[in-house]
Order: C-alpha cells, then sequence, then structure tokens
C-alpha cells in the first residue's frame, strides 16, 4: 500500500466511483441518477486535492480536502445546469449548497474519506488521516475540519481514534426524508506545527 498527494493522471472516473460508492446516498437527492453523476464528480474534480491510497498501483482510497478556495470536488452553476437541466439542475444546486462548506482562517477542510469496501477496516482511512494532517502543517494550518452525518458511526469513530472531537452537532430532522440523515456533527482535529 502507498500513499501519495494527488490523483494520478486517468483515474478520475475511479476516483468518482469511490467517491459516490462512500458518499452516493448523502449526494444522491442532488446528483442522482448514479450514471450521471459518477461522470459528472469525475469531470469536476481537482486532483491536487486529493490524497490517495493505492495498492499495486489501483486507487483503492483517498481523502479529498479543501484549501486556498479549492476542493477536491467541483463543478459550477453552469456546469451543473449544463449536465441535468436547467430546471432540474436548479433544484439540485438548492440541495448542493446544503452542504457548501468553507475553511476559516488557519483551518483545512477535509472533504470526506473513501475507501474500497474490500479494504475498509485495513488501517486505509488512518494513512489517508495522517497524510492530510501532513499537508495541513505544511500549509500553515492550526486546525483540520471535517463534518460527519449521524447515519455514519463508523466514520465518526475512525475520527476520533485519529484525534478529532466533536464541536457542535446541528439537527436537520426536517431534512431526514430528503437526504436520508437528520443530523451533522463538525469536528475538529489541531494540527501539529512544523518546527
Amino acid at each position: 500500500m502507498t500513499v501519495r498527494r494527488g490523483l494520478p493522471a486517468g483515474a478520475e472516473r475511479r476516483a468518482a466511483e469511490l467517491y459516490w460508492e462512500a458518499f452516493g446516498r448523502k449526494l444522491g437527492p442532488a446528483l442522482d441518477p448514479p450514471d450521471k453523476a459518477v461522470p459528472f464528480i469525475a469531470a469536476h474534480v481537482n486532483p491536487d486535492r486529493a490524497i490517495c491510497a493505492l495498492l499495486d498501483g489501483r486507487l483503492v482510497g483517498l481523502a479529498g480536502y479543501q484549501h486556498d478556495g479549492r476542493a477536491f470536488t467541483g463543478g459550477s452553476v453552469h456546469a451543473v445546469l449544463r449536465a441535468y437541466g436547467h430546471l432540474r439542475g436548479l433544484h439540485r444546486l438548492l440541495l448542493l449548497a446544503l452542504f457548501e462548506r468553507r475553511p476559516a482562517p488557519g483551518q483545512l477542510v477535509m472533504d470526506g474519506i473513501a475507501v474500497d469496501p474490500a479494504l475498509r477496516g485495513r488501517g486505509v482511512g488512518g494513512l489517508l488521516i495522517e497524510e492530510v494532517a501532513a499537508v495541513a502543517a505544511e500549509r500553515g494550518c492550526r486546525q483540520i475540519r471535517l463534518d460527519v452525518i449521524d447515519t455514519n458511526p463508523r466514520a465518526r469513530a475512525l475520527y476520533e481514534r485519529r484525534g478529532f472531537t466533536a464541536v457542535r452537532t446541528e439537527r436537520t430532522p426536517y431534512l431526514r426524508r430528503l437526504l436520508g440523515f437528520g443530523a451533522v456533527t463538525t469536528m475538529h482535529r489541531p494540527v501539529a506545527t512544523r518546527r
């Protein structure tokens, strides 16, 4: 297993598949159907905002992050409208706005971790988190921030084992039927300063 910064050339589709497998339930209302969502994500990833885990050269895990105004996933308003049409696109843009998170000064926002289901529980997520922490330290960040939904206790447990602590939970029961979750917990991890 090797961990590297940046998405390997030509791995955009595989990255989008991993990302969709991990977050499709959450992003489904905004980007469904999958046969449209995966190509859309693949076309709008920023390879320089990914940390990747490779096994025998194959992408098996990734962690996306947001810093300096760029995130792992993107797609402009025009790109969404072009892909989904104006009528359906406007609805999707409203849903996507619910997921928008911007880093505060001195923060790096982790956009999520996606690991091949066959390799979960084998330490891949921990390796990715530690490399994200190294990137944050090199960029002079004091803190890593992430959000985890209430229907993903396994991810929250991983984050807690890796030094993240919950700082607030926003309860959104009115969105449970639409998005499939009813609360989002924001977690922080301090970044060790480099000397």
